[in-house]
């Protein structure tokens, strides 16, 4: 068999390291002198040790090309450390998850392409111990099929461990680990989001997501299938992860499982997706996150292995002949992802820009939470393990000016809605939170959604509908939030607010730095960023801030981790009512300049709306009774936003929903059907 995911390209691909693939080269080889200063433990130590796969990987690809002998010696080394350990993994789940599929897949991949070179005691031992763990992950999904990894097709877990055992299957002609890998990559690329959204955060998109392109690389080098467009996620989950960069691309936007914003990039990934897809747009990111911000999201980022370790993936994925392009030169500002029910939208593609995150959707996304339920009920199978999605819908992450205002919880083992920037009902998050998976065992019915959702031209416009999420015994009808985000980075939300009796209702706004209080105002300001955040409450309200605590072990494979972060909260309370509303707006200046001209409430008879005095721009909502009258607006929508022009842009005006549209007199629509749309303004 030839060796596995190189073939016959041996010789094109040494003729290349010096010429289109010279700098991917040098982070092979560089990555292997990183390995010759390390002592890998003779004892399996209690944290993790995943790093050992790509480690023999990788050395064993670069003696595979060169024929030094100092990387074949260097890869023995890190193979034998492996094959000593009695079992790989330890503190939890011996042989039966992450370290042992990461191992797996590493050392098969180093089987593959040194069995020859190495001495047959050697080689024998490796082969033997690959088949000992192989078998022991093979038996452990069968035995487990229908709980846990096994079948949880939208789980990274599940992605690594059958991409291990898929690697060792080949190199040693075991079909019954190939085919059941492959029998399960099926249903997992048949069943991911067809948005290319991940519930499970960036983060965790860039830490699972390779595997399903490694597996379908090894299918498609080991039995000669493609499946790079079986289904529609992997082809399009880079649009996905392109609009969750903050502006900059150095940091992301931190929504479900994030040791931090600098955790978010694969650089190997990347360069795959852009030679599968010809996508010179991936291809652009990887260069740029290469060559620009590599470093940092190698020592900064908490995610382990990380970057550095993708260096063999780096230079096999990389074709030179897809060339790159500049997001700003072919991506909209603006983006919906339903299936996970997100909204993204962003001034510009600069650093500088303004930017906005809002999302709400069932546990795992609406594809994950419908067909597990389908699973559950006909074949009693729990498939989705969601404990990587937050109880975070109608939340929403800003800012502005290369830093974040309002900020996420990142990381966190207890979760709670009370660590998202979202509504309380008499200081209650929601019915089941505080734990580490908040939608296990819920009923289908307790479903969050999106909807009435716009977006285009630097415009968005969403409501989110959460309140099934709260325990019924609270009563709640309504807690309905519609977000409004308009082209000059100024930030429009509503919370519409409705219980059977009176209940306290508390809105909290996160960020990374305390809040000040200025003449009714609050303002959030962060390096130099800042924001001047207005409320109307049209009931009795108290504005305190206090500090919000968020503890969490991201890795239970390393139980003394800790990750430890401090979020200051204002919380605005609403003295009990039994239905109410808060209309708050956001605008964003620098933090150098003089304060900004803070929007102004628009008297209307029906609706609500806000006037922004710099330029004029108007929104006015209605997300519920949808009638709109103010402001010079006669309309049946669920909104009207008026974006006056200017020297970049004509202008337009933004409906939702709507039936009906009058501006100063002139129709703008009249439908029997609804129009949602960004619209010229009339004449």
């Amino acid at each position: 068999m030839q060796p596995l995911l190189i073939g016959d390209r041996l010789g094109q691909l040494r003729a290349a390291l010096t010429t289109t693939h010279a700098a991917q080269w040098r982070r092979l080889y560089e990555q292997c002198a990183w390995y010759r200063g390390q002592s890998p433990p003779a004892e399996h130590p209690t944290a993790s040790i995943t790093y050992l796969g790509p480690a023999a990987m990788n050395l064993a690809l670069a003696y595979r090309l060169t024929g030094q002998p100092g990387y074949l010696l260097e890869a023995r080394r890190w193979i034998g450390t492996a094959v000593s350990y009695p079992h790989w993994g330890k503190a939890k789940m011996p042989d039966h998850d992450l370290d042992a599929g990461w191992l797996l897949h590493g050392l098969s991949l180093a089987y593959s392409w040194l069995r020859d070179d190495l001495p047959d005691d050697e080689a024998a031992a490796l082969r033997a111990k690959l088949a000992l763990q192989g078998e022991r992950l093979y038996a452990f999904a069968v035995e487990t099929e229908g709980s846990w990894w096994s079948s949880s097709y939208w789980q990274n877990h599940n992605w690594i461990c059958y991409a291990g055992l898929a690697a060792a299957g080949y190199v040693l002609d075991e079909p019954r680990w190939s085919d059941r890998a492959r029998e399960n990559l099926a249903t997992v690329l048949d069943l991911m989001p067809g948005d290319g959204s991940d519930s499970e955060g960036v983060v965790y998109w860039r830490y699972g997501v390779p595997w399903l392109a490694i597996h379908v690389d090894l299918l498609q080098h080991a039995e000669g299938i493609d499946w790079w467009r079986r289904g529609d996620f992997l082809s399009r989950t880079f649009e996905w992860r392109l609009h969750q960069c903050a502006p900059g691309f150095e940091e992301n936007i931190d929504h479900g499982d994030c040791h931090d914003r600098r955790s978010g990039h694969s650089v190997a990934l990347y360069y795959k997706l852009a030679a599968a897809y010809r996508d010179g747009r991936a291809r652009w990111l990887a260069d740029h996150v290469a060559d620009r911000h590599f470093w940092r999201e190698a020592y900064a980022s908490g995610v382990r292995p990380g970057v550095m370790p993708e260096a063999g993936y780096e230079l096999l994925w990389y074709d030179p002949q897809v060339p790159a392009v500049e997001p700003a030169d072919t991506v909209p500002t603006s983006a919906h992802f339903p299936d996970l029910g997100q909204v993204t939208a962003r001034t510009s593609w600069q650093s500088g820009a303004a930017f906005v995150s809002f999302k709400a959707a069932p546990g795992g996304g609406h594809t994950a939470w419908d067909t597990a339920e389908r699973f559950r009920r006909d074949k009693g199978w729990q498939t989705l393990n969601a404990g990587h999605h937050h109880p975070d819908a109608g939340a929403f992450v800003f800012g502005a000016h290369g830093e974040f205002l309002a900020v996420d919880d990142g990381y966190c083992n207890r979760k709670r809605a009370a660590y998202h920037n979202l509504v309380l009902v008499d200081g209650q998050g929601w019915a089941g939170e505080d734990r580490y998976q908040v939608y296990q065992d819920l009923p289908h019915e307790r479903q969050a959604r999106l909807r009435d959702v716009l977006t285009g031209d630097g415009l968005v416009h969403a409501t989110a509908e959460s309140a099934a999420m709260f325990d019924p015994a609270l009563g709640v009808r309504r807690v309905d939030r519609t977000l409004v985000f308009t082209p000059a980075g100024r930030l429009v939300v509503l919370d519409l607010l409705a219980a059977d009796q009176p209940r306290e209702w508390t809105f909290l706004l996160h960020s990374d730095w305390p809040a000040e209080l200025v003449g009714g105002d609050i303002v959030l300001r962060s390096g130099p960023a800042q924001a001047y955040v207005r409320q109307v409450v049209p009931d009795a309200a108290t504005v305190s801030q206090a500090t919000t605590e968020i503890e969490a072990n991201p890795t239970g494979s390393t139980p003394s981790l800790r990750i430890v972060r401090t979020l200051h909260t204002v919380r605005v309370q609403v003295a009990p009512v039994v239905r109410t509303r808060i209309l708050t707006s956001v605008e964003p200046t620098c933090a150098l300049a003089p304060r900004a001209a803070v929007a102004e409430p628009v008297g209307c008879v029906e609706g609500v709306g806000v006037r922004f005095g710099t330029d004029g721009e108007t929104v006015l909502l209605a997300p519920a009774h949808r009638r709109i009258d103010g402001a010079d607006v006669r309309a049946a929508a669920a909104a009207v936003i008026l974006l006056p022009g200017s020297a970049d842009r004509p202008a337009q005006v933004g409906v939702v929903a709507a039936t009906h549209v009058d501006v100063a007199g002139r129709d703008l629509v009249r439908s029997d059907e609804p129009v949602t749309g960004v619209l010229p303004w009339p004449a």
